[in-house]
C-alpha cells in the first residue's frame, strides 16, 4: 500500500530544502525523472524544471516554509494534499492543494491549485 503522507512529506521536504546538493536526494525521493508540474502561475518539467521552480519560490519568499495542512488522501494512483506556505511560527500567507499522479511511490505529475493568495 502507498504511504500518501510520506509522499506528501517528501514533496514538501524538496520544496523546503535551500541547499542545492541536499535537494538532489530529496528530488529523487519525491519525483520521477520525467515529472511535470503545473499550477496557475508556473510550470516545470523534470528535476531541472522543478529545481528552477523551487529556487524561484525560495528567492521570492525568503525564510518561508511549506507545511502539510490536513491529511493526504487519494485513490488508485492519485494523491490529493493541501499545504501552507509562510514564515515559521506564523500563520500561512499562501495555501494550496495539489493533485498528483503516483508512479512507483513517487510523483510523476502534479497539478497545483492556489486556495489562498495575498492580494497583489
Amino acid at each position: 500500500m502507498t504511504d500518501l503522507t510520506a509522499i506528501a512529506r517528501n514533496y514538501l521536504a524538496a520544496w523546503n530544502e535551500a541547499d542545492a546538493a541536499r535537494r538532489i536526494g530529496l528530488l529523487d525521493a519525491a519525483f520521477t525523472q520525467d515529472v511535470s508540474y503545473r499550477d496557475p502561475i508556473m510550470q516545470g518539467d523534470g528535476h531541472n524544471g522543478i529545481t528552477q521552480l523551487i529556487e524561484g519560490v525560495q528567492q521570492r519568499f525568503p525564510g518561508f516554509r511549506f507545511s502539510l495542512r490536513g491529511t493526504p488522501d487519494g485513490f488508485g494512483a492519485f494523491i490529493r494534499f493541501s499545504w501552507n506556505l509562510g514564515p515559521e511560527g506564523v500563520g500561512s500567507v499562501i495555501e494550496g492543494t495539489d493533485i498528483g499522479l503516483i508512479e512507483n511511490g513517487r510523483l510523476k505529475s502534479v497539478t497545483g491549485f492556489l486556495d489562498k493568495v495575498p492580494a497583489s
